[in-house]
């Protein structure tokens, strides 16, 4: 009977195995970096212990200081979760070796499926050798890992090295293993997957299909179960290959089968053998607890010979601390609130007031709508996403918001090639007009209608912001100026509205006959209205806050990881030419030349970490 668990993972997956560790009466070790010295995994934790550092390499990659830390707190089991050390046989060795129970698959099950280009050959399938015209596109893909890092897609021959190069170092630092392999890219298929479950007394469940095809940077943003619109024959056909997978190699635990889907056919991608991200949308559907099972399996309990039947329909939505209208670009910051309606489940590595950092992941929270129907979770999670709140670094929550409305997802009609479509739509700006006069006169509620060099309270006052219609409120957007005056009763005005109610928490605005309520919340500069982020600006700007033209900024705080061959001040550059690689939540990150002309200055270095801002290197362009 297991104890006391050691989660070798942290952020959201920690806290969610945590969670089902105290349900059960099972004692919980975290283990924390440097950086994740107060994460909130270390901190519900029972028990935390460092491993010294920040970087993966140096701490959560580092098995032998996972299993002495599992060894020096007591524990008797390992749960790996996922990404790091999750699908590593040498890892789950280490543990079983030092007489720990090890909450996974065999080593040898891992082994064999863990690589994907072993689990080709073990389904009778073969990575690209040499890469010719022909085969393009292709796709460059990791053979240790997942969560699409070490994965590009090439479709021009000319840059198959240069991205066989990034993959090589991004599965590095994420996976501790640069191998990577080339496979065909299939266009417009769909992603779908079988969650398995297979006991040590024979019995395998196949719990249904999952759709993942709206995905970023091949990393998934909605997942849903089960995958809608699949003929019967289509989805046996899937749940019976995932058994055979996982009979093949003698699967013990939960494992995700995953598939793309084009023109009717199944095509097999891999086998992740470990928990999935996704798992909640499978818990929701089939009334299970994934991690609860997982821990009876490594027991030696037996499953039912039938697994559950599913019910109803779940849809998961990662909320990551990104910018998708810049590429992506992941942010960092303080989380100073984050809150979502009732009946929505939320799994979270963070709360209010913790402070996303740039050495993971940029995932904040998982958010899972289930409901009887498809049409009724989409749109429970839509609703719960736009009144969520919010309030921090940038994050795609009004994408996810727009693309669970879009027509092609409402219909079940979307691809793997649905943000490389729609984007651009999905991230245009959507501004609330009277959000910057609902922040300016919350912000006025309370101050003395004769306060600063006005003593008339009739006379307008002013208050400008910044305002982006995606909520980001990064210091870039729309300058927008309001004005309002104090009433000699004491109250607020302003042309074209009737204030109702005004606090430093509520406004009401009463806009041709309609009442809208706007809540407000500030933290420093940064104001919040509903779902629309704000900057506050001073009165009188600074007059030499100016850039050089040329000037190439960090997109984003992180590491520099290389810089372009022979590059140095003088260089002639061309309009596009990658010159520096930045390393940011295990991601990399290209920097190129805005236009054709001489790089004049340069001080980026390999190592050196620069905040989001700092300036890379100047370029003056050609005239």
């Amino acid at each position: 009977m297991i104890t006391s668990v050691l989660v070798a993972n942290r952020g959201e997956i920690a806290c969610r195995v945590f969670r089902t560790c105290r349900e059960l009466g099972i004692r919980t070790v975290a283990v924390h970096s440097d950086a994740d010295g107060g994460a909130l995994h270390a901190r519900v934790a029972d028990a935390s212990v460092r491993l010294p550092g920040a970087a993966p390499a140096d701490t959560y990659l580092r098995a032998e200081l996972i299993v002495k830390a599992a060894l020096d707190a007591g524990a008797d089991a390992v749960h790996p979760g996922y990404g790091f050390l999750s699908e590593n046989a040498d890892f789950a060795r280490a543990v079983t070796d030092a007489g720990l129970v090890w909450i996974g698959p065999p080593p040898a099950a891992i082994e064999a499926m863990a690589s994907k280009t072993r689990a080709k050959e073990l389904m009778g399938l073969a990575p690209l050798g040499e890469v010719t015209e022909d085969d393009l596109p292709v796709l460059v893909k990791a053979a240790a890992g997942g969560g699409g890092r070490g994965m590009r897609v090439v479709r021009e021959l000319g840059t198959l090295e240069a991205e066989l190069t990034a993959a090589r170092s991004e599965a590095l630092a994420a996976f501790g293993d640069d191998e990577v392999f080339v496979e065909p890219y299939v266009e417009g298929g769909r992603h779908v997957e079988v969650q398995v479950l297979a006991d040590t007394h024979g019995t395998v469940w196949a719990l249904g299909t999952r759709d993942c095809s709206l995905q970023r940077r091949h990393q998934k943003v909605i997942e849903e179960a089960p995958a809608p619109g699949l003929p019967p024959a289509l989805t046996a056909e899937l749940e019976e290959l995932a058994v055979r997978a996982a009979r093949a190699v003698d699967y013990v635990g939960a494992g995700t089968v995953e598939f793309l889907v084009a023109d009717g056919r199944a095509h097999f991608l891999e086998m992740n053998t470990r928990l999935q991200v996704e798992h909640p949308v499978t818990e929701a559907v089939f009334g299970v607890d994934l991690v609860a099972l997982q821990i009876e399996v490594a027991e030696g309990a037996a499953l039912p010979a039938d697994p559950p039947r599913a019910r109803g329909h779940a849809i998961e939505a990662r909320l990551y601390a990104e910018d998708p209208a810049h590429a992506w670009a992941p942010q960092t910051g303080t989380l100073h609130r984050l809150a979502v309606p009732d009946g929505i489940r939320l799994d979270t590595g963070y709360a209010d007031g913790d402070t996303i950092g740039v050495h993971y992941d940029p995932l904040i929270a998982k958010a899972v709508a289930y409901a009887p129907t498809r049409a009724g979770a989409v749109r429970a999670l839509a609703g719960a996403l736009e009144r969520a709140d919010v309030h921090g670094p940038v994050t795609n929550r009004d994408l996810l918001v727009r693309s669970l409305r879009h027509p092609e997802f409402t219909a079940a009609r979307m691809d793997t090639g649905f943000y490389d479509r729609h984007l651009d739509d999905l991230t245009a700006a959507v501004p609330d007009p009277y959000a910057p006069l609902a922040a300016a006169l919350a912000d006025a509620h309370g101050r003395s209608r004769f306060g600063g060099w006005r003593n008339l309270p009739s006379q307008p006052q002013t208050k400008r912001y910044l305002m982006d219609g995606d909520g980001r409120g990064d210091g870039t957007g729309t300058e927008h100026e309001v004005r309002y005056h104090h009433t000699r009763e004491g109250g607020l005005a302003a042309e074209g509205v009737r204030v109702v109610h005004a606090d430093a928490g509520l406004v009401v605005l009463d806009i041709g006959g309609v009442r809208r309520r706007f809540h407000v919340h500030r933290y420093g500069d940064r104001v919040y209205v509903g779902a629309t982020a704000l900057t506050a600006l001073p009165r009188f700007p600074d007059p030499t806050a100016r850039q050089e033209p040329g000037s190439l900024l960090a997109p984003m705080p992180g590491t520099v990881v290389r810089v372009a061959d022979g590059l140095t001040e003088g260089s002639p550059v061309t309009a596009g030419q990658p010159l520096l690689w930045l390393e940011a939540m295990k991601m990399e990150h290209r920097v190129s030349a805005p236009a054709d002309g001489t790089l004049t200055a340069l001080y980026a270095t390999p190592g050196r970490q620069v905040e989001m801002g700092t300036l890379l290197a100047v370029v003056q362009s050609t005239p």
